[in-house]
């Protein structure tokens, strides 16, 4: 199960809405091995993209090296779908290479409504899980 603070998935909801039409991506960074995201860190999706995402490989880097610096990880990995439901493609999941991550998914699809999921993705195999939103 995903446990996230209102505000955090707020705020991954407001990225996804204002990058739309093209995906939008991001981390939530929280203290080795606690499973507790804390820290919102939006991304630059290199491909500017309505149908893909990358983390800019600069940017990944540096933003990496700040996790390490901090003793933090990666604890969710997002991106957005803009027009399909939010559930992992085939080229998310050949890339989820974190395995005690979190992966959301978001979907804008619809202008009103934001579809918010959570998987685990092992080895190629997806888990959705429950996300329990702490107000």
């Amino acid at each position: 199960m995903l446990s996230i603070d209102r505000s955090l998935y707020d705020a991954i909801v407001i990225h996804a809405r204002k990058d739309h039409p093209d995906e939008a991506c991001g981390i939530l960074a929280g203290p080795a091995g606690s499973d507790r995201p804390e820290r919102h860190v939006p991304m630059v999706n290199a491909e500017r993209s309505p149908t893909f995402f990358r983390f800019d490989p600069q940017e990944q880097l540096a933003v990496w090296r700040e996790l390490d610096d901090r003793d933090e990880e990666p604890v969710v990995i997002y991106h957005s779908h803009t027009s399909t439901e939010a559930y992992p493609s085939r080229t998310d999941i050949s890339l989820a290479a974190e395995p005690d991550a979190h992966y959301v998914l978001v979907s804008t699809r619809e202008p009103d409504t934001a579809e918010f999921r959570s998987y685990r993705i092992v080895d190629g195999e997806v888990t959705e899980e429950e996300v329990r939103v702490v107000e």
